[in-house]
């Protein structure tokens, strides 16, 4: 049976190192089977996807799904945004996750394994509910102050530099050993970033630091667990901080570090809140839903229950943690 929406997508046919644009014809044609006229559009250059959207949603689509990775998918979620304000609040986001490092997709329930298997069934099947957006205020490359939504997880210090470094020769195998990859070279130089962070209004607190992330959702570089805790419809941010540990520490206890059980491990703290403030004494590299995007000062807020995204009614229940693959 067809559906009553008018249907886009907004295609990253070079996500997974080019396989997606390969296999987007015959997945097109069996979303068409079930849900009918689905319009294409691709994406060229860095930012592309914001622009389509709004181009999109103006024309009365009203769902649009990313297909393609995180970046692609964060990029379609800030084209829905305007002035913190939905662009067209009938509208709906979907994902049909084809990307390497698949880290939102997890949240849902989506399997690495088994591909866009469930996530077209979920476009088929699926309904909106509405999950919370982060929003991130901060300093760009060339110095100038800008500002972007996400949906997932903002990190700085050594993830920011990694994910400088994640769109390496390995993708095509898949975003976990990119990333390990760019991991284990960012070590070898890696010395530690001083910085303050205030959550809320308490009075900022001084760490040296390997890692900070802040999480709408729970994983980052390709299932890496550093907000295991995180729910997308709480209207809270996870912050996890991992004081500054050498090379030989991080290798020792990176499984720990890359687990849910991250916050057993003695060099972490765990905070949460609505509101978090850093800056630091040093330049320090920030990641935006896996995007290296600028770098500190930043200031990070949360938007509940702002951002409308199809799903399987199974896997999310309002006010629990979403069903997610660890």
């Amino acid at each position: 049976m067809a559906s009553t929406r008018k249907i886009a997508a907004i295609v990253n046919p070079h996500s997974a190192g080019g396989r997606t644009g390969k296999r987007w014809l015959s997945m097109a044609r069996r979303l068409e089977d079930k849900l009918g006229p689905i319009t294409a559009r691709f994406t060229e250059r860095s930012g592309h996807a914001i622009e389509l959207t709004r181009e999109l949603l103006g024309q009365g689509f009203d769902l649009i799904v990313g297909v393609g990775g995180d970046g692609t998918f964060n990029e379609i979620a800030n084209g829905f945004m305007a002035g913190d304000r939905l662009a067209c609040p009938a509208a709906c986001m979907g994902i049909l996750p084809t990307g390497t490092g698949g880290d939102f997709q997890r949240m849902f329930g989506f399997s690495a394994r088994r591909g866009p298997e469930d996530a077209i069934e979920t476009l088929i099947t699926g309904e909106p509910v509405l999950i919370d957006l982060g929003k991130v205020k901060y300093t760009r490359h060339d110095g100038e102050p800008a500002e972007r939504y996400f949906v997932n997880l903002v990190s700085f210090g050594m993830g920011g530099a990694v994910a400088a470094g994640a769109k390496n020769f390995l993708v095509p195998l898949g975003g976990k050993f990119a990333f390990l990859w760019s991991t284990f070279r960012v070590l070898l130089s890696y010395r530690g970033k001083n910085v303050q962070l205030g959550i809320d209004r308490n009075k900022p607190a001084a760490y040296r630091v390997t890692n900070v992330a802040i999480g709408n959702g729970r994983f980052h570089g390709g299932g890496m667990h550093p907000c295991p805790t995180a729910m997308m419809d709480d209207g809270i941010l996870e912050v996890t901080v991992i004081e500054y540990m050498n090379m030989f520490q991080l290798l020792r206890d990176i499984r720990v570090l890359y687990s849910g059980e991250i916050y057993m491990h003695p060099k972490t703290h765990h905070f949460q809140g609505a509101r978090i403030e850093a800056r630091a004494e040093s330049p320090t590299a920030i990641e935006v839903d896996g995007e290296p995007l600028g770098r500190l000062p930043v200031e990070i807020t949360i938007l509940p229950r702002k951002l409308p995204v199809m799903v399987n009614p199974s896997s999310f229940q309002k006010g629990s943690l979403l069903r997610a693959e660890g």
